[in-house]
């Protein structure tokens, strides 16, 4: 039976889908464990290939990516197993060597994740002397348009990669925010790495926009 196209570049057959409906899997899911600690954990479906899907798996603050099998509706990567029936929540269990824990996760809106990104940030490191500016002018995908500076040299301009909570601006800078209030930006200068901690500037009035225009 021939492959029907679901949004991610994922292809699953019809019937499969009538009975699983594992396009429901397809997105960003986060939540804490339900054990003692409450850490933080995230499990992404990017899309779904028949007996495959491309995951990525993050937990103890590292991402693991690779692909996972899928058998009905759920899916297992090494020593997890993700299942939703209603397409906004999800069981998450961890398994290995007879000890197990669970979370459940939420899907998340990959589109506020980007829109929390969009807007200009600034910072100054009083650990390395370094300034830096970027901003983030809109986001269509994982297509950015962005704009940094550091130092006070030249404004550059051009487009960027959105991945999860960063945009990468080719080698030059990549900016990232976990809250869409405070963030860091890493970019090169000469042979040395900085990395300056910034904070979302706040929108400007009318009239500081007119005089920021004139200047």
């Amino acid at each position: 039976m021939a492959a029907i196209s679901i949004p991610s570049g994922s292809q699953i057959s019809p019937a499969t889908e009538r009975t699983y409906h594992q396009s429901n899997l397809i997105g960003d899911w986060k939540g804490v464990w339900s054990s003692k600690d409450h850490q933080f954990v995230e499990f992404k479906v990017v899309n779904i290939r028949g007996a495959k899907a491309q995951v990525e798996y993050t937990h103890n603050g590292h991402t693991e990516r690779g692909l996972a099998d899928v058998d009905g509706a759920t899916i297992t990567f090494g020593d997890v197993t993700i299942g939703t029936k209603d397409g906004k929540n999800a069981a998450l269990e961890f398994s290995v060597s007879g000890a197990t824990k669970s979370a459940i996760l939420a899907k998340v809106d990959t589109a506020a994740d980007q829109n929390k990104l969009v807007g200009s940030w600034s910072g100054f490191s009083s650990a390395n002397g370094q300034s830096a500016f970027f901003q983030v002018v809109s986001i269509d995908g994982r297509d950015a348009q962005v704009k940094f500076t550091a130092n006070g040299g030249a404004m550059q301009s051009g487009a960027g990669i959105v991945s999860k909570n960063s945009v990468m601006f080719g080698s030059k800078a990549t900016f990232t925010s976990d809250d869409g209030q405070t963030g860091k930006i890493i970019f090169q200068a000469g042979h040395s790495t900085y990395a300056v901690p910034v904070t979302k500037n706040k929108a400007t009035s009318t009239s500081s926009s007119a005089v920021n225009k004139v200047v």
